[in-house]
């Protein structure tokens, strides 16, 4: 006698797949239990059901996500809520995106804050670049080595032409004065009248300095630079204070400027001119 295999009704089929969710089983499972192919038909047939509480896998997130969402109801912005917890702001859009912002921040305080971010940000900016440049400088001062005294007439003439006192068309003078508040600049100034052949006692200095600043430490500090005796200082050149204008220079880094004039220096002045020449028509001839 043959035994006959009746398909289910569909009501049956559905009561077998809810009871089977009730029971724990996966929709995988389900479809292998019931012979159903396809995931349109058992969404069917489990129609209205609810996944067991052990279908439900923890989110890794779900810690992120309420801490988010405490966060945006104090009133934080997207922006400080990812950064406090090291998400994306699309991530903390999308969860926090239907919850009012309490405690908006009026005006006042959103430009204090902005702008102490970015003095935060600038503060370790500024130490950053500034590491960054003093390397280069460093690395490239190394690289400059001993100087001969060939290089120091050379140098030292070029220094002077640029930052010294030139006869004009209009005014022949032929005397070396040399004005700079470079402190490491006036040390190499000094160095090349020394090679030069220049004598000590030739040497004039006077402080050149606005009539408000520390005229007294100014002198001292330019003094300890030059180490010249006090002797060849002449009275300092005091420059008029003006109250309408906004001096920067006013720290204590501020020292003025110093002028060196050098005495029966004719013959300085045109070797400078001289080696200024050679360079510039040296430099003209280029490669070629």
């Amino acid at each position: 006698m043959e035994t006959s295999h009746r398909t289910p009704t569909p009501e049956a089929l559905r009561a077998q797949a809810v009871a089977l969710r009730e029971s724990g089983k996966s929709r995988m499972q389900i479809k292998e239990i019931l012979g159903v192919r396809s995931n349109q038909a058992l969404s069917e047939l489990l129609k209205g059901t609810v996944p067991p509480e052990s279908l439900f896998r923890p989110n890794a997130k779900d810690d992120l996500h309420r801490r988010a969402r405490e966060l945006r109801a104090q009133g934080w912005t997207y922006k400080e809520i990812a950064t406090e917890l090291g998400v994306s702001k699309s991530s903390v859009s999308l969860w926090v995106r239907d919850l009012p912002r309490e405690g908006r921040l009026s005006y006042e305080e959103f430009r204090k804050r902005n702008d102490e971010g970015r003095r935060r940000y600038w503060e370790q900016e500024r130490l950053t670049r500034e590491a960054a440049r003093q390397a280069v400088t460093d690395a490239t001062a190394r690289l400059v080595g001993r100087l001969a005294e060939r290089e120091i007439l050379m140098l030292g003439a070029m220094a002077y032409w640029c930052e010294g006192v030139k006869n004009k068309p209009y005014r022949r003078n032929d005397r070396v004065t040399f004005i700079n508040s470079d402190p490491g600049l006036i040390r190499f100034f000094l160095r090349f009248l020394e090679v030069a052949g220049a004598a000590p006692e030739d040497l004039i200095f006077r402080v050149m300095i606005h009539e408000s600043a520390d005229v007294a430490a100014a002198h001292a500090f330019w003094q300890e630079i030059t180490g010249a005796d006090s002797t060849l200082f002449g009275s300092p050149t005091l420059k008029r204070h003006n109250p309408k204008t906004v001096r920067r220079n006013v720290a204590e880094g501020y020292h003025g400027c110093l002028r060196v004039d050098v005495r029966r220096s004719t013959w300085l002045y045109r070797q400078v001119e001289g080696w200024m020449k050679g360079m510039v028509d040296e430099a003209g001839r280029g490669s070629l």
